[in-house]
């Protein structure tokens, strides 16, 4: 049968019908296949639209340093010739936008020095926005070493009561930690609310449970405004890894018996590294910046991801 034998099947009646397959990432690609072995599966990795995730102050960096981007994103390797003190000038203005949008929507004044981590996205609990919170007697530990602060936003579905409780958990963690660690949970999560927070923060957190994250694109985003990633080695991070240069793994690549623990473990192990680096290294952190973006959004782009469509799977 087309669509299954018992019942409905769309999945398997799009695998049938359809005349090209791919999954949205290479790992993605590696699970579908697992699922379905009977079908030749593919995979074209996601992009996200260059101009409209990078910021103004980044717009007019690219602008004089690398011309013709916007056009051809691909360019945006020469990334690697800006210099340290335009990339903090720039980074230091989409910081300010978004602090001041913290401000406005929850009255919270955040510091500007201390590192501000962003974590966005659907709330579901696959994504687990609470894994930091795994040990907050180790997180405590760890804010001895400087100053830190969190910014949340994202929406669950109506009918997703695991996703609106761990929203709720999150704002309990708030509550528990108050100025000690901020932690603020922004409402009324949109595309613009999103600009602001891939490209103010200064480090982006992804924690998905292996192998559900099919590519994960927020990472993408945030990679166009000079913002390294700290995220589990799943979806399009597996691709735009390089530790230390692009940011910091958590766990393994492979789905195994790892448990929350082990990833949470994983997290804090990783955490005090990326801190004292933005803390103390600045010239260190710059130049991860420009790797972010000459090895992540140069590549990690619609630019690059239409021409594959159309190579791979349109004109076969």
């Amino acid at each position: 049968m087309l669509s299954g034998s018992d019942r409905l099947n769309m999945t398997r009646l799009a695998l049938n019908l359809a005349g090209h397959v791919n999954g949205v990432a290479r790992r993605h690609r590696e699970v579908s296949q697992g699922m379905f072995p009977e079908y030749a599966i593919s995979s074209v990795t996601n992009g996200v639209h260059s101009v409209t995730w990078t910021s103004e102050p980044f717009r007019i960096l690219y602008d004089r340093h690398v011309p013709g981007w916007r056009e051809e994103p691909t360019l945006l390797r020469q990334a690697m010739r800006i210099p340290a003190e335009e990339l903090w000038r720039a980074h230091g203005e989409a910081k300010r936008s978004l602090l001041m949008e913290v401000k406005r929507l929850t009255g919270r004044t955040l510091s500007e020095d201390a590192l501000t981590i962003g974590f966005a996205r659907r709330a579901t609990a696959y994504k687990r926005a609470d894994l930091i919170f795994s040990d907050l007697a180790r997180l405590r530990a760890i804010r001895r070493m400087g100053p830190l602060q969190l910014v949340y936003a994202g929406k669950a579905h109506p009918r997703d009561e695991g996703g609106k409780e761990l929203i709720r958990r999150v704002m309990r963690f708030a509550r528990e930690l108050d100025e000690e660690i901020p932690v603020v949970y922004l409402p009324d999560y949109g595309v613009e609310l999103a600009k602001l927070l891939v490209a103010g923060v200064d480090l982006w957190l992804n924690t998905p449970r292996r192998p559900m994250e099919a590519s994960g694109t927020s990472g993408m985003k945030a990679a166009h405004n000079g913002v390294p990633s700290l995220s589990i080695l799943d979806g399009w991070w597996i691709e735009g890894h390089v530790e230390g240069v692009t940011g910091w793994s958590i766990g393994r690549a492979e789905a195994g018996t790892e448990t929350d623990a082990d990833d949470a473990a994983d997290l804090y192990a990783k955490l005090p590294i990326v801190l004292e680096t933005f803390q103390h290294a600045p010239e260190r952190w710059a130049a991860m910046m420009r790797s972010v973006i000459a090895l992540n959004a140069s590549f990690f782009n619609t630019y690059r991801m239409v021409l594959e469509y159309a190579t791979n799977a349109y004109l076969l």
